[in-house]
């Protein structure tokens, strides 16, 4: 069990019910199903935040992609649990931004890991720099802020 303190550096908690499908013959979430509670936890954060992928990145000449992910392995998650994804931005450099990931049961951390994205020219695949206005975002976000 973790404490409740790890849970709460998450500003971003998002609810999702496992379903029948993403389960394996061990009544166990396949491992690979924890990339798209992930991807789902992203999109919800930039919801958050008031810039909803696509339309958030819309006129700013560039566009994010996955450059890595990882994923640890705690505990299993079984059929028709609740989980709470987690997400948070942990740093934002340049042109790269990481997300720290958490997947949670009851406060019992099942997954943790981590996100990194970078912007770049969507034709030519050369990093940009964040858009202010993401980082904007994402700053006041992250300080407790609501969005602009």
């Amino acid at each position: 069990m973790q404490t409740p303190s790890e849970l709460a550096a998450f500003r971003l908690r998002h609810t999702l019910r496992v379903r029948w499908a993403e389960v394996d013959p061990q009544n166990i979430v396949f491992n690979g199903h924890y990339l798209t509670y992930f991807d789902i936890g992203v999109t919800e954060y930039w919801r958050a935040i008031g810039l909803p992928y696509p339309e958030g990145m819309a006129g700013t000449g560039g566009d994010l992609f996955a450059v890595r992910s990882v994923i640890n392995y705690h505990a299993s998650a079984h059929f028709d649990e609740f989980l709470e994804i987690c997400v948070r931005a942990e740093k934002l450099g340049n042109s790269s931004m990481t997300f720290e990931m958490g997947i949670f049961r009851d406060g019992e951390r099942l997954i943790s890991g981590e996100i990194v994205y970078v912007n770049a020219d969507p034709e030519s695949k050369t990093s940009r720099p964040l858009p202010d206005k993401l980082r904007q975002a994402i700053e006041a976000w992250e300080a407790g802020g609501t969005p602009g």
